[in-house]
């Protein structure tokens, strides 16, 4: 494959293969919690942060990722205290993410809306060497907090209150998930972009979901799926010109309409095996109705 001739494509390659695993890692407790458009959210806070990294000069995917952790941890204050007025707080702090990083980019002596256009929906020409020395970094971080956590996050996810009885900290938990979300959003903002990044970490879980029932067959199908698309929409993007995030969500969904198809036919024959296994009840007309003793006994 002469793409691999050059150098920012290696990069690209790696930097797509490290999204394709943590995106649906993360993706996959926010499922279950019910809070598939975190990831959203998270990148809307992280816009700032890219905007604050050409201002001041800095890296932008660090800068990004503090911003990102920040926005995090206050989402989840306001779910915890915010009651009934917690959806405008977190809607406030989503678009003043935004605000802010159109903002500050266009103050920055060496920032422009291009700049900011390759970390909305991704650019894979321009990924340098310390964007992927960050990105493997942080992509190590989430991969240890998801696997390592795997039984705790997995406790938590499906039930809070049970978790809590069990002793495990919920809330310190809860918010070790969302940290980790906003780094996997920083993580992935340079391949498929911080507007599409949730796509990455819902559809390939939506889609193992109607493979599996086992939390464990359901995380490695969503990682599969995640590589392959990233991967998949890496190379069209390269010979075909065409934008790496779009082409990788793209990919994502027609995975998981095909996936949906054909998982179909699999779930009716897998009922109509498991009622055939079910043990056959005694047919009516055999029962021995009750008071009566059955034919034969003369008792004592």
């Amino acid at each position: 494959m002469d793409l691999l001739n050059y150098a920012f494509m290696q990069r690209a390659l790696l930097a797509a293969v490290l999204v394709g695993i943590t995106a649906p890692a993360v993706g996959i407790y926010l499922v279950q919690r019910r809070q598939a458009l975190m990831g959203d959210g998270i990148g809307h806070v992280a816009m700032t942060g890219v905007g604050l990294g050409f201002l001041l000069s800095w890296s932008p995917v660090w800068m990004a990722t503090l911003v990102s952790v920040v926005g995090a941890v206050l989402m989840e204050l306001i779910r915890w205290y915010g009651k009934a007025r917690g959806d405008i707080a977190l809607a406030m702090l989503f678009y003043g993410g935004m605000a802010g990083g159109v903002m500050f980019i266009n103050l920055a002596p060496t920032g422009s809306n291009a700049n900011l256009t390759s970390y909305l929906f991704g650019s894979l020409s321009t990924v340098s060497e310390s964007d992927v020395t960050a990105i493997c970094l942080l992509a190590a971080f989430v991969v240890l907090v998801t696997v390592g956590l795997r039984r705790q996050l997995f406790a938590v996810s499906q039930d809070e209150e049970f978790a809590r009885v069990t002793g495990l900290p919920v809330r310190w938990l809860n918010l070790l998930t969302a940290i980790t979300a906003a780094v996997t959003v920083t993580v992935a903002m340079r391949v498929v972009g911080l507007l599409l990044v949730s796509a990455l970490m819902v559809v390939p879980v939506a889609a193992a979901q109607a493979l599996s029932r086992s939390f464990a067959a359901t995380f490695a199908i969503a990682v599969a799926i995640g590589v392959s698309v990233t991967i998949g929409g890496t190379v069209t993007s390269y010979y075909q010109d065409v934008p790496p995030g779009a082409t990788i969500v793209l990919l994502t969904i027609a995975a998981f309409i095909v996936l949906t198809v054909l998982a179909a036919p699999l779930a009716r024959r897998r009922a109509r095996a498991l009622a055939a296994a079910r043990p056959t009840p005694d047919p009516a007309e055999c029962a021995v109705p009750a008071g009566r003793k059955p034919p034969g006994d003369v008792g004592v």
